[in-house]
C-alpha cells in the first residue's frame, strides 16, 4: 500500500500552487474518483484560506458521492507519490467527471456520506488526520469530494492524503 497526495490545483512547477476561489453557492474544490478495481482510505485532509477579516465561517465538507462534479481534470503529475518517491502511478480515475479541481457544475447528487464536516474561519486553516484504523474509506467506483459554502467569496488551497 502507499500514500498519495492531490490538492485544488495543478502540480506546482516553476509557480506556485494557485488557490481556487470559494463562492455563496456550494462548490467542490477537489474530488478524487476511485475506479472499480480499487478502493481509498483518506489518512488525512486539510483546507485554508486567505479572508483578511473575521467573518462567518465556511462551511467544509468531506464526502463520498455518488455522482461526479464537473472538474478540471488533474494529469498524473497532479496525483503524487507521498510516502514513497517510488511509489507506482496512482490508480484513482483522472478525467473531467473524475479526479480533479475546481467544479463548474455539482452534479445530481443523490447519496452522500459524511468523513468530516467543519465550520472554519475565512482567515485560518484546518487539518486532520485520522488515526490508523479509523480513517475514512472510500469504495470502489464512489467520488470522494472537498466542497465548501461561504459567506463571501475568499481564495481556498485544499488537499487529500489516502491510502491505495
Amino acid at each position: 500500500m502507499a500514500l498519495y497526495w492531490a490538492a485544488n490545483g495543478a502540480m506546482a512547477t516553476t509557480a506556485p500552487l494557485t488557490p481556487v476561489t470559494t463562492t455563496t453557492a456550494i462548490k467542490t474544490l477537489l474530488q478524487i474518483a476511485t475506479p472499480s478495481t480499487r478502493s481509498i482510505k483518506v489518512v488525512e485532509w486539510g483546507i485554508s484560506f486567505d479572508g483578511s477579516s473575521a467573518a462567518a465561517p465556511i462551511r467544509c465538507e468531506l464526502i463520498q458521492t455518488d455522482v461526479a462534479a464537473t472538474v478540471t481534470a488533474h494529469v498524473a503529475a497532479g496525483v503524487q507519490p507521498y510516502d514513497d518517491p517510488n511509489a507506482p502511478a496512482s490508480l484513482m480515475t483522472l478525467g473531467a467527471a473524475a479526479t480533479g479541481y475546481t467544479a463548474t457544475a455539482e452534479g445530481a447528487i443523490t447519496a452522500t456520506r459524511t468523513g468530516d464536516v467543519q465550520l472554519i474561519a475565512p482567515t485560518t486553516q484546518f487539518v486532520r488526520q485520522f488515526p490508523l484504523g479509523r480513517e475514512f474509506r472510500v469504495p470502489v467506483s464512489k467520488f470522494l469530494r472537498v466542497r465548501v459554502l461561504a459567506a463571501a467569496a475568499v481564495n481556498a488551497y485544499t488537499y487529500v492524503v489516502w491510502e491505495e
